[in-house]
């Protein structure tokens, strides 16, 4: 399924740890919807801006899928809210974001990828930097 002209669903679902531990990830409509809006409203402009492939390390994940992975019980990823994106370079990716002036709730920069979240309402703008990586 498209989610936008460059991104399919099946970027945001595929997890080897889900793979691996038979977790069956698979979201429903309202984290599709979000999963669109996150691609039309934030990756696909950014994958347009650069001219090159935007890699998803990490997108939807189910509540088991999240637990595994240790992420917070609050993550965007278990409402179809973010990506982790990997790229060349990810200082790249978010000076990219502010270039263009996108709407987006968070960029979380870290040493090989950069997390990025949408909500269609509310966003923040917040840009934070992960433990060891300098602004």
């Amino acid at each position: 399924m498209k989610l936008s002209n460059h991104f399919k669903l099946e970027e945001f679902i595929r997890s080897d740890t889900a793979t691996s531990r038979s977790i069956p990830n698979e979201p429903g409509g309202k984290e599709i919807a979000n999963l669109k809006e996150l691609c039309v409203q934030l990756l696909q402009p950014l994958r347009e801006h650069f001219g090159s492939p935007l890699m998803i390390n990490s997108g939807y994940r189910c509540p088991e899928l999240n637990r595994a992975v240790g992420g917070v019980a609050t993550s965007q990823h278990v409402t179809g809210e973010a990506a982790d994106v990997r790229c060349p370079d990810p200082r790249k990716l978010l000076a990219g974001l502010m270039l263009l002036g996108l709407d987006f709730d968070q960029a979380i920069l870290y040493p090989t990828f950069l997390h990025l979240s949408y909500r269609k309402n509310g966003n923040r703008k917040q840009v934070l930097y992960a433990k060891g990586v300098l602004p």
